[in-house]
């Protein structure tokens, strides 16, 4: 029997106000348990059933491998009915609604031939007329299933009101998805990242990621882990390619913050318009475009770690605000009025030397002393050369398993690449391996295959070369950069490209990689013909030159030119 053919007599509008009142309490209960995503959707349908009898309840959701949807969660449906709820979009009434989108009702079942009766067969339902609604379910904005249910129609409550109970609970069961889906997402990336750690500290050669045992690394480490628990801002100074962000990590992991955030970001990779939005967030209307409030980085990060690679390239304007939230530990959002208190480490990192920075008015003084509190100068590759077996054997480990390859190097290889200089530091050294991965044709390369593939494809250490006269342009299709967004801790490398804007020169050097360019790497003339070549456009003319147009106008300015 039908559960709301159990009221005696008709009820007022009143009465199921309150019942609607009464599910949403319980629902909402529901949720503030620690019960499992499937308990909860299937009383949700229960409570619909015993409340408003909306019976029959079924949720409906996409399974990927077949492209058709399916009753995942159901109340008052045998296993057999269950099985049988299967649609593809567009099909019958639960077809249409994730198709279009839109409420569908279907006043008698027995009516409509849109109605496919395929779960439950119209044998089975109570007599007389029975309605049929489906609303959809929507996860992250996107349409992922429906929910359904039957209700006898000859009842005192308008099937409005069932519609809109529908469409209401529709839209919180698609949150609790929603929910569910990004809580699970982050749950595999933290359990990725506890096996990935797992394993390093299995193998007993990696301390916080960082492979070596040289005296210079385990000094640097062990200063990482002295400073770990305090509060104050590091700054880690060292050439690039020697490892930054896996140190200010290994920071983050040493200290009691370890189970908080930990947000790396490149200041060279956003564009200066963007810094104060992307550093302290915004409210909703600050700017164009600017439709919903959002927190800034270290909002983000609070409690935990804020990375800052490339500290140098930060614009001006922004360490001077950038010491204000360092000194009183509150940040603005742009557009806002309200300060908010962040308790946030920051940890900063440049391969500039930061007292010339300040000398030439780039770099606020005050900033870099507050920064400056507990510099770590990381080791050059040069300083840790006993490190570089093990990093050319992790190195090709790791390219192995992400191409399912299987080489591998003799002894007297990797004696060989430890002998040579390797002035991009780490960084280097992992693009030369993955190359000799990928482009090797030998599952055991000897210390000649490596000379060979050094002499074909380039110098794996190529000495830092004379600036020429009209340096190469940069190969976009060959150029390896960090994301925006990411640490990169070292150099953009790039292959010479095959077609230079510029004339060659007899003393240019060939090479696979280019070395990390000093600020005075180029010269006017250069500047200027670049420019000139770029059509006045100081962002192409800079992309020629293979740096980023903050980098470019830096070394303009320098250098004095109108």
């Amino acid at each position: 029997m039908e559960h709301q053919q159990m009221h005696p007599a008709p009820q007022t509008g009143s009465w199921w106000r309150t019942q609607e009142m009464f599910l949403m309490q319980e629902v909402m209960s529901l949720i503030g348990k620690d019960l499992p995503l499937a308990k909860v959707l299937r009383e949700i349908l229960h409570l619909m059933s015993e409340m408003l009898g909306l019976n029959r309840g079924r949720i409906v959701l996409h399974d990927t491998p077949n492209d058709e949807y399916y009753i995942a969660h159901a109340y008052g449906l045998t296993q057999e009915e269950i099985g049988r709820g299967r649609y593809k979009p567009g099909e019958g009434v639960t077809g249409q609604v994730i198709a279009t989108g839109q409420v569908i009702l279907v006043r008698d079942v027995s009516q409509d031939s849109a109605f496919l009766g395929r779960a439950v067969h119209r044998s089975t339902l109570p007599r007389g007329p029975v309605s049929f609604i489906a609303a959809p379910i929507k996860v992250d904005g996107v349409i992922a299933g429906a929910l359904a249910c039957h209700r006898i129609l000859l009842r005192d409550r308008p099937l409005s009101d069932e519609m809109t109970m529908l469409k209401i609970l529709a839209t919180l069961i698609g949150q609790l998805l929603t929910l569910h889906e990004r809580v699970e997402r982050r749950t595999r990336e933290l359990q990725e990242h506890n096996r990935m750690l797992e394993d390093a500290l299995k193998a007993g050669r990696a301390r916080y990621g960082i492979i070596g045992t040289s005296p210079a690394l385990l000094q640097a480490i062990g200063q990482i882990e002295k400073v770990a628990a305090a509060t104050a801002s590091v700054l880690l100074l060292g050439e690039s390619g020697t490892g930054k962000e896996l140190f200010a990590r290994a920071l983050h992991l040493a200290g009691p913050r370890r189970d908080k955030a930990f947000i790396k970001i490149n200041c060279a990779a956003i564009p200066e318009s963007l810094f104060e939005s992307e550093l302290f967030g915004h409210e909703k209307g600050a700017f164009t475009g600017a439709n919903e409030a959002r927190a800034g980085w270290f909002e983000q990060a609070n409690g935990g770690t804020l990375f800052l690679d490339e500290i140098g390239e930060l614009p001006l304007s922004m360490q001077t605000k950038l010491l204000r939230t360092l000194q009183e530990g509150t940040v603005t959002r742009l557009g806002g009025k309200r300060e908010i208190c962040v308790n946030t480490r920051l940890v900063a990192a440049t391969n500039r030397e930061l007292e010339r920075e300040v000398a030439l008015g780039n770099f606020r003084e005050d900033l870099f002393y507050r920064l400056h509190v507990i510099p770590i100068r990381l080791p050059s590759l040069d300083d840790r050369r006993s490190d570089i077996p093990d990093l050319a054997i992790y190195f090709i480990d790791k390219f192995n398993r992400e191409n399912q390859r299987n080489v591998n190097l003799s002894s007297d290889a990797v004696a060989y690449i430890a002998a040579q200089a390797w002035p991009g530091n780490i960084r280097q050294l992992s693009n030369f391996m993955e190359r000799l991965v990928l482009l090797s044709g030998k599952a055991l390369l000897e210390q000649v295959d490596v000379e060979r593939f050094v002499q074909d494809h380039g110098s794996a250490a190529p000495m830092r070369p004379r600036v020429p006269p009209y340096p190469p342009a940069v190969s976009s299709a060959r150029r390896e950069s960090t994301p925006a967004g990411a640490a990169s801790g070292g150099v953009e490398w790039q292959g010479q490209p095959a077609t230079p804007s510029y004339p060659p020169t007899p003393d240019m050097q060939t090479s696979v990689f280019r070395p990390y360019m000093k600020v005075d790497s180029h010269n006017p003339d250069t500047l200027r013909r670049a420019l000139l070549e770029a059509g006045g456009n100081k962002t192409r003319a800079a992309q020629r030159l293979g740096m980023t147009e903050r980098q470019f106008s830096y070394r303009w300015k320098k250098l004095g030119i109108d």
